[in-house]
């Protein structure tokens, strides 16, 4: 039996678990199981019906742990190999040499699943932990190696037996187990807070959708207790008019508004400090928005000025608010698209290679708009959904970098 062991690249990892100091071993994936080949001979017919299923492409792709919810249907064929619990799955072929060799750890007992054509199996001998071995094939270490694998010109592909003889990094088995076990933990927390967001998200969607009219009505579908008189109409221009205040009192570059990034720049535009005169004046309340765009709906960019005194380019509009509204329901208001898309298509100006949004023929359309109190309560409410969308989309980004963190220093 060839010798499963590569002991001139024994090493040890930046990051280790308490107790564990002895170096590395390499063994060759080759030495340590055998693969077998996903579906074949099968047409297009055969699928999409029958009892058995099969794990798609991507399901391997995206995860190192399979998604057992992501499968597709086909006929029971005996002669296919079926997957076992504990395997590990691998793409054959992608359009970048980066992407090949991606896998995936079986992770279920259910019968009658194959795997698809353009994967091949990997069935371990128990050397391995099955979540260490997962998330230690995804590291940048074994994934650099994998991607050396990778051979074509438009279409890259990686060979089985190549991927055999690769060595991979081995710890004793417990130290495997306590690897494993902190990247599914990782994982877990970062689905959590992926649901957490995903779900803010579709409830600020379906509030947006009901607590605004809709197009040619004025009373919303869901409103705060104690509100119920219709929306008035008004238009545009007796609420918001053309701001062309300039700034003549000397804000600097790092105080332009980002239409783009609807943020303030912190570096600065670029600009030469003598032609910041030219730009315009933003107070809070103010709306920007850019009057040129290759397509109708590119005006949606509007930004409505929540972050203090600043200027903008002069190539974009400025509308300023006439009487008092409140910011944060406009914020979301004139971003809302069922009502905003029929009033910019009718205020557009079609080019051969620009349109061009008419100021005028924009503040001429009406609108319906609540009571001052339910502006406050809507913009409110939007205001605290978006807070929170943001407070785990940023525990999410530091769960993602832990793991990539961890990813890098953990493996060898």
């Amino acid at each position: 039996m060839a010798d499963q062991r590569k002991c001139k690249n024994d090493s040890v990892p930046a990051l280790r678990f308490e107790g564990f100091s002895d170096p590395w071993e390499q063994r060759r994936l080759g030495d340590c199981g055998a693969t077998y080949g996903g579906l074949s001979g099968k047409t297009k017919e055969d699928f999409g019906h029958g009892e058995a299923r099969f794990v798609p492409y991507t399901n391997v792709f995206d995860s190192p742990i399979t998604d057992i919810d992501r499968l597709e249907t086909v006929e029971i064929d005996s002669r296919q190999n079926e997957v076992k619990y504990g395997d590990t799955f691998f793409t054959v072929s992608s359009e970048t040499p980066e992407e090949v060799g991606m896998s995936s750890v079986w992770l279920s007992d259910q019968p009658s699943v194959y795997l698809n054509s353009f994967c091949f199996g990997y069935r371990q001998d128990g050397s391995f932990d099955l979540r260490y071995l997962a998330y230690m094939l995804r590291s940048q270490a074994v994934r650099s190696d994998l991607t050396l694998l990778a051979q074509g010109i438009s279409r890259f592909n990686i060979s089985k037996n190549k991927v055999m003889e690769l060595y991979v990094p081995y710890p004793q088995l417990e130290e495997q187990a306590k690897i494993g076990a902190l990247f599914a933990k990782l994982d877990s927390l970062i689905t959590l807070h992926q649901r957490k967001v995903d779900k803010l998200k579709t409830v600020k969607q379906s509030l947006l959708e009901k607590m605004f009219p809709r197009e040619g009505e004025n009373v919303p579908e869901i409103r705060f207790e104690g509100f119920t008189d219709p929306w008035e109409q008004r238009r545009l221009g007796e609420l918001y008019r053309k701001n062309e205040e300039r700034n003549n009192d000397g804000l600097g570059a790092d105080r332009t508004l980002s239409v783009a990034t609807m943020a303030y720049s912190e570096e600065g535009n670029g600009a030469a400090a003598e032609s910041l005169s030219s730009y315009k004046r933003l107070r809070p309340g103010d709306i920007a928005f850019e009057g040129h765009a290759n397509k109708v709906f590119a005006f949606g960019r509007f930004v409505l000025n929540d972050a203090g005194q600043g200027i903008m380019s002069p190539r974009f509009t400025c509308l300023r608010p006439i009487s008092i509204q409140d910011f944060s329901f406009w914020k979301y208001y004139i971003h809302y698209e069922p009502l905003m898309r029929p009033i910019l298509i009718r205020a557009t100006k079609l080019g051969t290679m620009m349109n061009e949004l008419v100021v005028s023929d924009f503040l001429d359309q009406s609108i319906p708009v609540p009571s001052l109190p339910e502006q406050h309560k809507i913009g409110a409410l939007f205001a605290k959904l978006d807070s929170l969308i943001t407070l785990h989309q940023r525990e999410l980004e530091i769960l993602k970098n832990l793991k990539q963190a961890c990813l890098e220093k953990m493996f060898v």
